[in-house]
């Protein structure tokens, strides 16, 4: 197994945003880099820290592509300074896919975007502003609860919000984020496979 190293940059760069530190895993805000976790469990990936980038990394190879698993270990709001010192240019971005959590999607949901705005979203907002580009890929997962009969309903007010996104996943949420996350998987492999748009139009749900 290669190691990721600054000389060589791999073909795509697939981010995991969240917080580090035993106190947040499972927690809705982390729901990124456990995806990115659960990603690299399914091609054995080796983890290791890199010091100067400040992120945990692995690196793989998935047919005929290279990936950077990229799970950064500064706090969300700071994502973008791992992820500044890997995509450097335009082109890069276009290969970069973050995955983060959602308010505006319900829990169990995802949707695939591109060369869109932060939403809101500090960690993707940080990841924007260090590479100085909209034009990345991002797979959203819905992390807001539900009425009875399946409408959204957001959390509200500052307080109420953080309590939610800090709060852990049920033994039971977590179990069907597993299920989701191997559709996840194949529209990244799609992704590179077969490009972005296929990804979308494929695993994007109505």
């Amino acid at each position: 197994m290669l190691w990721y190293s600054m000389g060589i940059m791999a073909s795509y760069i697939f981010v995991g945003l969240g917080n580090p530190g035993v106190e947040y895993e499972n927690t809705r805000h982390n729901t990124g880099r456990i995806f990115i976790e659960w990603f690299g469990q399914t091609h054995d990936a080796e983890w290791k820290h890199d010091k100067k980038i400040n992120a945990e990394i692995a690196k793989l190879k998935i047919g005929s592509n290279t990936v950077t698993l990229v799970n950064p270990d500064t706090f969300m709001n700071n994502s973008g300074k791992a992820v500044k010192l890997l995509v450097d240019s335009v082109k890069k971005a276009e290969r970069l896919v973050v995955i983060y959590d959602d308010l505006d999607l319900p829990f169990g949901a995802h949707k695939i975007s591109f060369n869109k705005s932060s939403g809101g979203h500090r960690g993707l907002e940080s990841i924007i502003k260090s590479i100085k580009t909209e034009k990345c890929a991002r797979v959203r997962i819905g992390i807001s609860p539900t009425t009875p009969s399946g409408k959204l309903r957001k959390p509200q007010g500052e307080d109420v919000v953080m309590k939610h996104i800090l709060g852990k996943f049920k033994p039971e949420e977590m179990l069907q984020l597993k299920k989701l996350s191997k559709k996840v998987s194949l529209a990244l492999e799609t992704f590179m496979s077969s490009g972005l748009e296929k990804a979308m139009t494929e695993f994007n749900q109505s």
